[in-house]
């Protein structure tokens, strides 16, 4: 199973990272290691003083896909979940500065954050107009809509499936709107998809 990360697939999000808006998708990968699931506290690690939450839209992929065209992409994935891809900034402005990959800052134990609950891609009624907003403390942080996305769930299908196969259980997070910011020890982190709460867990 893979979890495939998309950056930088909101303008805004780009923007206030002082990045260029790209041109096609970007994507890197974390190991199944990384998944916190059940709802589980999220530990901060003692190797970075500044991690930061970055909520999601997640797909489910259900089918083995390669080189997958644009109009059947989307009957590629069977459930949308919320989930937060967790980023140590602090290493990975380091590993940046000095040309080096940074998965370290991404990749490492229990950053991947998924809902407990997947639901049908049929429970949608139309995949550009996706609501999820995050809440930390009972204050929302982030808000986002999939129809704000640069790449939209087909053309990031498309893109991964030309260099990797796709297989089922495999998780793509598409990326996250912009209000990124640091998480601190006795933060309640609280994920909702369309007004549901998906995520509520807390960090330790």
């Amino acid at each position: 199973m893979k979890i495939i990360c998309i950056g930088r697939n909101y303008i805004d999000h780009a923007k206030e990272l002082n990045s260029s808006i790209p041109e096609e998708p970007v994507f890197f990968l974390k190991p199944d290691s990384s998944l916190l699931i059940r709802n589980r506290p999220f530990y901060y690690p003692d190797f970075s003083q500044d991690v930061h939450y970055e909520l999601e839209l997640v797909l489910r992929i259900s089918r083995v896909g390669k080189n997958i065209k644009e109009e059947y992409a989307n009957s590629y994935f069977d459930a949308i979940n919320i989930g937060i891809d967790f980023t140590a900034r602090d290493i990975q402005r380091k590993c940046i500065k000095n040309g080096l990959p940074w998965e370290v800052a991404k990749a490492f134990d229990r950053s991947a954050v998924i809902g407990d609950e997947f639901i049908p891609r049929e429970s949608f009624s139309n995949l550009d107009k996706i609501n999820f907003h995050l809440d930390i403390n009972g204050k929302t942080v982030q808000e986002g809509n999939s129809g704000n996305m640069i790449f939209n769930f087909a053309k990031l299908i498309v893109h991964i499936s030309q260099f990797m196969t796709l297989k089922m259980g495999d998780l793509i997070y598409t990326g996250t709107p912009a209000g990124v910011g640091p998480v601190n020890i006795g933060d309640r982190l609280e994920g909702y998809l369309n007004g549901e709460k998906i995520i509520d867990f807390k960090v330790k």
